[in-house]
């Protein structure tokens, strides 16, 4: 734009912003009209991993196993293996939609690494509620795979065998699933030492060679210092360890009797009396063999006289049951992370699989250092992942540390003497992230003997990654996969937003509470205290749908009473959304469809109970999945309750956002968002994926004229920016550094305040 200066025509200055204008379009017409030289002239600077050519061989792999694979799973397989062979790079990353089988596309790379490189062993890290699944994906691929699952007691059992075997032949692939909650790093142990009795009193001394043990100064340590430490110590004379490990608090490996019992009341269709009558028909020694080792035998178990013990369907419920059980007698604590770290050679494990990677990017998280050591432990890895960038540019640091260390520590990202990698984390959100300087000035006098107004700042990060960190960090290890990519075998997908008016009284009663908290909020955040910030959002959210009680309203440091409003509705009224809700399965089971309900409000506002009765007395069949089915359970456990042919499922997103295929819920309905965009985009695609036959529908609730409506259009905005960074291009380049930087949260707190 010109300067305007005095000697300019204010029409000479319009006509030239007209001229610009004219000239401006957005990023994605321009890569549409010049998207072939672009790409011409790209593929010349950096010419691409894989040009769409296959190797013969590894073409062939794909074409021998069980499991045909779509051409854009298969082109990813092929790029994926060229980087990790032929270009030798240390980790590759697949940046798959969700619902586009990367599942598939891992166990197809770990087949062709070990058909065509002598990749013997692949360790796969998984979710728990998905270990089995991968299990059976494995096998259902991969006709002469052999499967070890190390997710139950019996894990470090199996790795001691393990290492026994390192050295002896076997015909086929390997493929060990760990489940990333028993993965952490560490294990139980105690201080192990002798005490002897002196005239000033008791000290400790080595068991070894009998030295007292002395501190720094050289003064003799007492038994309940080292009793009370959390250090592990060595004998300064001997070296000797002074601890030793310990059983976890628990499972008692003394009372086998009662162990045994408890393994078999797991089992579906086993109670009190048939465990102790099976007890007393076969014993506790032969059964918990038959448990650890074969539970196939255990199934078709005989009586004295040869008749089989359990009916076909009974048979059938335990057998589907107890593929996904693991039981194990007087186990001991031993996380397997720590066994793989100090029992086992380095390269044991060929490929590192880690599922679900962002689930391993966070500075401090146990999971995520126990991730780095076993991808240190491996050959080669390679990082499965629907969302590599979760917003902020020090996550996908300790993401990219830990998977390809030698190129940070290349790039001059290296840890400090004492380990802690701070310093490089914000040194690489300066060079690639967002980082905001907030300055607050107070007028208020601040000094005491001379004028001045007192200016504090304060450095905070804002999500995004500048495009030198994409160039240097995601491009050159990453495939993007999406499910319009393998095209044409997914049915449509709809997302709708329905907005539903409330009764004339709840919206006058909403709107007392809304203006009473608002003027709460105000006053405090005008003290800078945001201590209600969470309380009122919360509130304003959720009293819409759970206005069927009464709701107080206090202070969470003071408990003092904010606000009063009695219950408005009645256990027999049916509330708005309700109502439309019935009504949208009602359609749904005249189509023959099943419909999956979400909702957020699951714990002391539970809504789940409530929507069950509404939708039984309207003569549904209705399930609620709770978190206290186990996660490694619930795939099991929902097809039981499609085999009882229930027509509504109802939830909280949280506990099937991940992994779970639900394609007999091609009928999807948010009772409310919450404000999780990833959770949001997760479980929205929890039918629409690979296998579904069905137009798959996706209906947001929200009352009008709430903060629940406001909430939607910003999860609207925040999805649009998240897809910015997952290789969709935006309509402005400036998009990717996610101009708007707040969370949804303070966003919804700005709107509420300002209005």
């Amino acid at each position: 734009m010109k300067t305007l200066t005095p000697s300019t025509p204010v029409s000479s200055v319009v006509s030239s912003d007209r001229d610009e204008a004219a000239l401006t379009v957005g990023l994605s017409d321009f890569v549409e009209e010049f998207g072939d030289e672009l790409l011409a002239a790209l593929n010349q600077a950096n010419p691409p991993v894989f040009d769409g050519q296959p190797r013969q061989e590894r073409e062939q792999v794909l074409d021998g196993l069980s499991r045909t694979l779509f051409l854009a799973q298969a082109r990813t397989v092929h790029a994926v293996t060229e980087l990790l062979i032929n270009r030798g790079e240390p980790a590759a990353i697949v940046n798959g939609e969700m619902g586009c089988g990367k599942t598939t596309v891992g166990i197809a790379t770990a087949a062709v690494l070990h058909r065509t490189a002598g990749y013997r062993r692949t360790l796969v890290l998984s979710p728990p509620h998905l270990v089995y699944k991968w299990r059976r994906e494995i096998l259902e691929t991969i006709p002469d795979a052999r499967v070890w699952v190390l997710n139950g007691p019996d894990t470090l059992s199996k790795l001691l065998k393990l290492r026994e075997t390192l050295g002896s032949p076997v015909e086929g692939p390997e493929f060990f699933v760990l489940g990333r909650v028993r993965m952490r790093m560490g294990f139980h142990w105690q201080p192990a030492f002798q005490r002897r009795r002196r005239q000033h009193g008791e000290e400790a001394v080595c068991p070894d060679c009998g030295r007292t043990l002395t501190d720094p100064d050289g003064e003799p340590i007492r038994p309940a210092v080292l009793d009370a430490e959390d250090t592990r110590r060595k004998c300064d004379g001997c070296g000797t360890p002074l601890w030793t490990l310990v059983r976890p608090k628990g499972l008692s490996a003394t009372d086998r009797s009662a162990a045994v019992i408890k393994a078999l009341k797991r089992i579906p269709t086993i109670g009190e009396v048939t465990a102790r009558r099976l007890m007393k028909t076969f014993g506790e020694a032969f059964l918990a063999s038959m448990l650890g080792d074969n539970l196939y035998e255990f199934i078709n178990l005989m009586d004295a006289n040869g008749q089989l013990v359990f009916s076909d369907r009974q048979a059938q419920r335990m057998e589907r049951a107890m593929a996904n059980m693991e039981f194990g007698f007087g186990e001991g604590g031993f996380q397997p992370s720590e066994f793989i770290k100090r029992q086992l050679p380095q390269n044991t494990f060929d490929l590192l699989i880690a599922d679900e990677a962002h689930e391993y990017k966070n500075r401090g998280s146990a999971q995520g250092q126990a991730m780095g050591v076993l991808a240190a432990k491996a050959r080669k890895v390679l990082l499965l992942t629907g969302t590599l960038m979760g917003g902020y540019a020090d996550d996908l640091f300790f993401l990219l540390f830990r998977a390809l260390p030698s190129r940070m520590i290349e790039d001059g990202y290296r840890p400090t003497q004492r380990g802690s990698l701070s310093s490089a984390a914000m040194a690489f959100m300066r060079d690639h992230g967002v980082l905001k300087d907030i300055y607050s000035e107070s007028t208020s006098a601040a000094h005491k003997t001379a004028k001045g107004n007192k200016v504090t700042v304060r450095t905070t990060k804002a999500p995004g990654f500048g495009p030198n960190g994409v160039l240097r960090y995601v491009l050159p290890f990453t495939v993007f996969l999406k499910l319009r990519d393998i095209g044409g075998v997914l049915p449509p997908y709809d997302e709708a937003f329905r907005d539903v008016a409330m009764t004339e009284e709840q919206e006058r009663v909403h709107q007392t509470l809304a203006c009473q908290l608002t003027a709460e909020l105000k006053r405090a955040l005008s003290r800078r205290d945001t201590t209600l910030l969470g309380v009122v959002l919360n509130v304003l959210l959720a009293w819409p749908d759970t206005c069927f009680r009464a709701e107080t309203v206090k202070h969470p440091q003071t408990r003092e009473p904010l606000a009063f409003v009695p219950a408005q509705f009645s256990d027999t009224d049916v509330m708005p959304k309700e109502a439309e809700l019935v009504e949208i399965c009602r359609e749904a089971k005249a189509e023959g469809r099943n419909t999956l309900v979400y909702t957020v409000y699951t714990g002391h506002r539970d809504t789940t109970a409530r929507l069950k009765g509404i939708l039984e007395r309207d003569g549904f069949k209705v399930a609620v999945l709770r978190a206290s089915v186990d996660a490694a359970r619930r795939e099991d456990w929902i097809a039981d309750q499609l085999e009882r042919g229930i027509d509504v499922l109802i939830t909280n997103p949280e506990l099937v956002k991940t992994g779970l295929d639900l394609l007999a819920f091609p009928t999807i309905v948010f009772m409310q968002s919450g404000y999780n965009v990833y959770s949001l985009q997760q479980a929205a695609r929890r039918s629409w994926r690979i296998g579904q036959t069905q137009p798959v529908r996706v209906i947001y609730l929200g009352y009008a004229r709430t903060s629940q409506m406001t909430c939607l259009g910003l999860m609207a905005k925040k999805i649009t920016v998240a897809q910015s960074t997952s290789g969709d291009v935006p309509e402005s380049g400036l998009d990717v550094l996610n101009q708007d930087s707040d969370s949804v949260e303070v966003a919804l707190a700005k709107q509420l305040v300002t209005t």
